[in-house]
């Protein structure tokens, strides 16, 4: 296994816009090759747009909704990774057959493959539906990735289960930060008027983003599904207007250390880079940790306790996208 090269970007989207947001996709693919990456991850449903989704009727969604390997903003990723020959990852809505509906991620492999992961715990519309599979696939780079969406990464049974199953890059695409929440202890709304006047005032914007309602926020978990499974981790966001709320960005890339190797809090579509060297692995006290686990003891987890419910129809304050 070689080293490689990631890029991670952060994009703010237009609701509903595919055009406009294929195009900043593209224009980040062609800077992403230009630099040397051989993988390129975006945000969660940065094609279709995020936030505003949970607004739209099922009829609505059905329009913006796309197949996945075979629809047209696919077709877009798979083009872009063959002709640069770089691994593109992208989130949209998927009309799945069945007129099922799935909060969806594509990632486009330059020999014209697809791998797609469906959201496991969708929330933001009740038409939508959460995935039941876990995504882990092998690449010509030698290396074997894994995805899970936003609040997926949450929930610490779902990146064990994917290193378990030998991921050792986990993409991981958000839409978060600046999320209105009740609890006063975790986020809170960014101002929009310090977005829009980020330009004349870029500081305090900045102060927001590093603050305790992104980069803060983020820090007290994100390194962490690293660390904890030995893995390495490329985390892609949303940034800016996203319907009434305003994305953190902070997009950023993650040894198997839970070091950060590469990161970003530009008010501003903006994209890291970092190269990922697989000597980490030797040794990794994280994969040890793996090889040391007593299977027999955790019969628990698979049991209910009457405690869990249905992100799509009970509506309580999830602070990721």
């Amino acid at each position: 296994m070689d080293k490689i090269r990631v890029a991670a970007v952060q994009l703010e989207h237009a609701a509903g816009d595919k055009e406009a947001n294929l195009a900043k996709v593209r224009s980040f693919v062609e800077r992403a090759a230009a630099e040397g990456a051989q993988v390129v991850i975006f945000p969660e449903c940065c094609i279709t747009g995020y936030w505003f989704l949970r607004k739209l009727s099922r009829e609505q969604l059905k329009a913006l909704a796309e197949p996945v390997p075979d629809g047209p903003s696919c077709r877009v990723l798979k083009d872009l990774a063959a002709e640069h020959n770089i691994i593109v990852g992208a989130g949209l809505v998927e009309q799945a057959p069945g007129s099922t509906l799935y909060n969806a991620y594509c990632v486009a492999l330059p020999d014209g493959s697809v791998r797609r992961h469906r959201k496991l715990h969708c929330f933001i519309s009740e038409h939508l539906a959460s995935g039941s599979e876990y995504t882990v696939f092998d690449t010509h780079l030698g290396w074997r990735m894994g995805v899970l969406i936003c609040y997926d990464n949450n929930l610490v049974e779902n990146v064990r289960i994917t290193a378990l199953k030998g991921a050792d890059l986990l993409l991981a695409p958000h839409q978060t930060g600046g999320c209105n929440l009740r609890n006063p202890h975790s986020m809170g709304l960014v101002d929009r008027a310090l977005w829009d006047a980020r330009k004349e005032n870029p500081e305090a914007i900045e102060t927001e983003l590093k603050g305790p309602k992104g980069r803060g926020w983020l820090l007290r978990w994100l390194p962490s599904r690293a660390h904890d499974n030995g893995l390495f981790l490329a985390f892609a966001n949303g940034v800016g207007v996203d319907d009434d709320e305003i994305r953190t960005g902070n997009a950023m890339i993650i040894d198997t250390y839970g070091r950060i190797l590469a990161e970003t809090w530009k008010a501003d579509d903006d994209m890291v880079v970092a190269d990922l060297d697989p000597a980490l692995f030797e040794n990794c006290t994280e994969r040890r940790w793996l090889r040391s686990r007593r299977p027999e003891l955790y019969a628990p987890l698979t049991q209910t306790t009457g405690i869990e419910e249905d992100t799509r129809t009970v509506r309580f304050d999830i602070p990721e996208g």
